[in-house]
């Protein structure tokens, strides 16, 4: 029996849990989803794209193809999980700003119906600015899930922020449903 994969869109900004991405892949693996990475522009600066690609099976995007350039298409997601997402591309999402591949995918997402879970990684300082507040809440209002930063995130060994990618995996499984043999 052939069945075919469901695609989750990863969407990842420049905050340091992105570094540990290559942690995380295959435990979405686990949970029957097909990785398809997009980054932001400068988070592209700090991971490896090939790796990823190698990792995923996906080209890992980050600027739009030109058109009548041959290149496949994305694979149609059921599911995207934004993470980190930074203050920046919280703000710039809430407001409509689609100056970047990511920030166009996830502003087509949120009129597609699609489930999307958001892992902000936002210094407690940068939460108490209000553009902030009212992003987050006119992003809660269009039906994104926002977790709590102070619950997902950790240091790790080297002092960096990273995430308890477990914590974000449950929410991926409340929001989506259970996990699908392959």
């Amino acid at each position: 029996m052939n069945v075919d994969p469901r695609w989750i869109y990863l969407v990842t900004s420049a905050a340091p849990p992105v570094l540990r991405l290559e942690d995380f892949i295959p435990a979405l693996y686990a949970d029957g989803w097909a990785v398809c990475v997009i980054a932001t522009p400068t988070a592209a600066t700090w991971i490896d794209l090939d790796a990823l690609a190698a990792t995923t099976g996906c080209l890992t995007r980050v600027h739009p193809r030109p058109p009548r350039q041959q290149e496949e298409s994305l694979p149609r997601a059921e599911a995207v999980l934004v993470a980190p997402v930074t203050f920046n591309s919280i703000n710039k999402w809430a407001s409509g700003t689609s100056d970047t591949l990511a920030l166009g995918v996830l502003n087509e997402m949120l009129g597609a119906g699609v489930p999307i879970i958001a892992a902000p990684c936002v210094k407690p300082v940068l939460r108490q600015h209000p553009a902030y507040a009212d992003s987050i809440a006119r992003l809660a209002n269009a039906g994104v899930v926002l977790l709590d930063p102070d619950a997902i995130t950790r240091r790790a060994e080297d002092g960096l922020a990273t995430f308890d990618w477990s914590q974000i995996i449950a929410a991926l499984r409340d929001t989506t449903g259970s996990v699908v043999d392959r």
